[in-house]
């Protein structure tokens, strides 16, 4: 089931053992080289500090907002060797322009769905400038037609190059992990 970027910003983290909120997880960690949430900055309840809650230690996503076993969970950032440089990084990926080829500025990303179990962008949502907006409305990325991402732009396949269709069955790859 694919998720707007809004169910992933300010959550609750609420504790399985104690059964109270523990922290707010304020924004998801971004792997920019596969577009994966591979956690979150949360800020701690009883301390204040910000500390970091890994995907694969949430054990529900809840309407009350993500469900972990206890505050234990929640680590420091030099805690996380493993994961240093995205947690360097902190990628944002809401305001990247997005540009098609190399030169054809489409907009900026204004929202992206997430595959809410495999924790994979899927599809990105650009706006585009005032003039386009009216004519041709939002336009909608799907992650097979992203190029390449940097720091300082995402490039994607141009959106009028049509996908060739042949008469065989086209195979698709599947998401990598």
């Amino acid at each position: 089931m694919l998720q707007l970027s809004a169910a992933y910003y300010n959550r609750p983290i609420m504790s399985l053992r104690t059964g109270g909120e523990i922290a707010t997880a304020i924004e998801p960690l971004i792997d920019p080289n596969n577009l994966k949430i591979v956690g979150y900055f949360c800020q701690d309840k009883f301390s204040g500090a910000e500390l970091i809650l890994l995907s694969q230690d949430i054990r529900d996503v809840l309407p009350q907002g993500f469900a972990v076993n206890d505050h234990d969970v929640l680590a420091e950032a030099e805690d996380l060797v493993r994961h240093k440089k995205i947690i360097e990084i902190r990628y944002q990926l809401l305001g990247q322009p997005v540009i098609a080829g190399k030169r054809k500025r489409l907009g900026r990303v204004v929202d992206y769905a997430v595959e809410a179990e495999t924790m994979y962008v899927q599809k990105l949502y650009v706006g585009q400038h005032l003039l386009k907006s009216f004519t041709n409305g939002q336009l909608s990325v799907t992650r097979d037609r992203i190029v390449e991402i940097s720091p300082k732009h995402i490039q994607v396949k141009d959106p009028k190059e049509k996908i060739k269709q042949t008469n065989s069955v086209r195979r698709v790859a599947p998401a990598t992990t």
